[in-house]
């Protein structure tokens, strides 16, 4: 296990509108605000349309292949997440759903774009002093997080 400490900054309650972009959102508002690390949960509806990344289609293949399932109707999302920079300074949300829908569900993370259907609720908030940073790993190919010290 790796691990840093951070502390509690300042804290947002954010109203996401029809057809916004979930992770571009979030980011945007992280870049105009200068959060460079928090924690975020979010909740309201996933429209149709709307893409996860799941998978991956063989675990042990590397680099990683995703599944990229697409909702074909509105669902009800639950997302819990993290924001921290990527080697370039930019923060990036990573952040994994559940969307549910009649019975039936799938999970995975919302950076293939999960666009807003009326409305979505989000809680963030800012960690302070964190030095964790988002690194590419060439092996597995999507970015890991290195919490620092």
């Amino acid at each position: 296990m790796k691990c840093a400490s951070a502390a509690l900054g300042r804290m947002f309650v954010l109203r996401l509108e029809d057809g916004e972009i979930l992770h571009e959102e979030i980011e945007a508002f992280c870049k105009t605000n200068a959060i460079h690390a928090a924690a975020v949960q979010a909740l309201g509806g996933a429209a149709g349309g709307s893409r996860l990344v799941a998978g991956p289609v063989d675990g042990t293949a590397r680099p990683v292949t995703p599944m990229l399932p697409t909702l074909s109707e509105v669902h009800g999302l639950a997302a819990v997440g993290t924001v921290f920079p990527d080697t370039q300074g930019a923060s990036v949300l990573h952040a994994h759903a559940v969307c549910g829908r009649g019975g039936n569900s799938v999970c995975g993370c919302v950076r293939a774009g999960v666009i807003v259907w009326q409305v979505m609720e989000v809680v963030l908030w800012e960690l302070t002093g964190a030095l964790a940073v988002r690194r590419p790993d060439p092996a597995s190919g999507p970015a890991f997080l290195e919490p620092g010290r």
